[in-house]
Formats: structure tokens, sequence, C-alpha cells
């Protein structure tokens, strides 16, 4: 049997390249792997795109014609998903499960979700209530523009935020300033359709995560573990909530958990 591929849903604001350390890693322990730039996400640092802002229905959309065209070719797909990707990553699964496509006499598909510190939540939710509230005592860090592309209003606050375990306050503004713009439309889209009931499930926990805490990701492993009865493999690492810059090692490592159960 060959190795599964891995395709990778991003965060919010994260083009695909923010992810290349990542892809260099996973290809060199011998496993293919892509990184999605989604629709909801502008075309370069500090850009959005000359359309209106897609939708998070748009990313999934996207997400499914790249499981389905590697699934035609027989490909079986472990679907890892980032931060605000949790959400079209879990609605694009429908139809595209290696069982699903089995009955239908297809080949190939999706044989698991890979979650790593994610916003994920029940049908009828969006990403913004996937996500804990924005501290009341402070300013939005976020604000949309005359288009509908969210910004960041307070850069070094976000930077702080995400890179929390980058050492040096430059570093972390060097990532920051690699993000894009971000579809504001696509964080009040409902989740509809649980594709975490379509496939088993594994979720990374990244503790020191200021974005999504640690706390928060267990609430939504334990919603997971309720709405499909069945377990959820569970690792666990100290790190932000970008882990793949400090903790490169241990994503990869975790990754080949994945792809060993």
């Amino acid at each position: 049997m060959s190795k599964p591929y891995f395709l990778l849903a991003t965060g919010s604001f994260a083009p695909a390249y923010f992810y290349d350390n990542l892809v260099e890693q996973v290809k060199a322990r011998g496993y293919d792997m892509k990184v999605i730039h989604l629709a909801t996400v502008g075309v370069g640092p500090g850009q959005g795109r000359d359309t209106p802002p897609a939708t998070m229905y748009d990313d999934a959309a996207l997400i499914a014609k790249e499981v389905e065209a590697l699934a035609d070719e027989g490909r079986e797909i472990i679907l890892v998903a980032h931060s605000y990707g949790g959400m079209p990553a879990t609605e694009s699964t429908k139809g595209l499960s290696v069982q699903e496509r089995q009955k239908a006499g297809k080949k190939g598909g999706i044989v698991r979700l890979a979650y790593k510190t994610v916003a994920v939540a029940t049908p009828g939710h969006s990403t913004a209530e996937a996500l804990p509230a924005p501290p009341a005592d402070k300013p939005p860090v976020l604000a949309p523009d005359e288009k509908g592309w969210l910004h960041f209003t307070d850069i070094e606050r976000s930077a702080a935020t995400c890179f929390s375990d980058v050492p040096t306050k430059e570093e972390q503004m060097r990532y920051q300033m690699q993000f894009t713009l971000h579809s504001g439309v696509s964080f009040a889209n409902p989740l509809t359709h649980a594709g975490y009931k379509d496939v088993p499930v594994s979720y990374l926990v990244c503790e020191d995560d200021l974005v999504i805490p640690a706390d928060w990701q267990r609430k939504e492993i334990e919603m997971l573990k309720a709405e499909t009865g069945n377990k959820v493999d569970v690792t666990s690492i100290k790190a932000g909530h970008c882990p793949t810059i400090m903790h490169l090692d241990k994503v990869v490592d975790w990754f080949m958990h994945v792809a060993a159960q």
C-alpha cells in the first residue's frame, strides 16, 4: 500500500509558503505533501485579492477539488488543518472519505482528519463562534477594510500572540509581516457538514497557544468525542500557535505518528 498523501488547509492570513519548512521536512521523510493557498487568504504579504472576499464555503470547495483529484489517482489523503483551516477542512469532506468513495465504486479518498490547534465546531456555528472571544479590556486586533478584507489593527500585539514562543520581538514581527489579509465574511459562515464524523480524527494540542488556548482545544476534543462516539488520537506538545517555527521536528514527528495510525 502506498503512503498517504498529506494535504494541509492553512490558518487565516497564512499563505501556503508559510509552511514551506514543514513541507520540506515531511517530504524528506518520504511522504508527498501539498499546502493549499486558501481562497480567503490574500495573494501576498499585507495584500488581499482583486476579487470580493471569498467565503469559508469557497475554501471548502477548493479543498474538496484538491482531494478529489488526488483520490481519482488512487491516493489516500490525510487532510491536515491548522487554526481557521479546521472549519473549511471539516466542511469539505462530504462524499470524499475512502469508505464513501468505495461504496460509489471509486478509489482513494480521505482516511483521516488531522487537526493542529484548530477552530472547529458543530454544524450551525461559525469560525467566529468556534474561537475564544477576544479580551473585553483591549481593542480588537482585527478590522475589515472597505472591501471586507480583515487586517491587523495592532501588528505588535498580534505578533506577540501568534508567535508567543518565538524568542524575540524582532523575530515575531518578521513572521507577522508574512501574513496576508483575510476574508472577513469567512469567519461568519456556519459549518453545514460535520466531516469529523466521516473519518478518524487526530489532534495536536499546542499547550502554549495564546490564540486558541490549550483548555479551549481540549473542549474541542471533548466535543469531537461526544459528536462521533469515537476516541480522538491526541498528541500534546509545548508550543505556541504556529509550532512549525520553533518546534518543527515535533510537528513532523506528529505527522509521522498520524501516518502510522
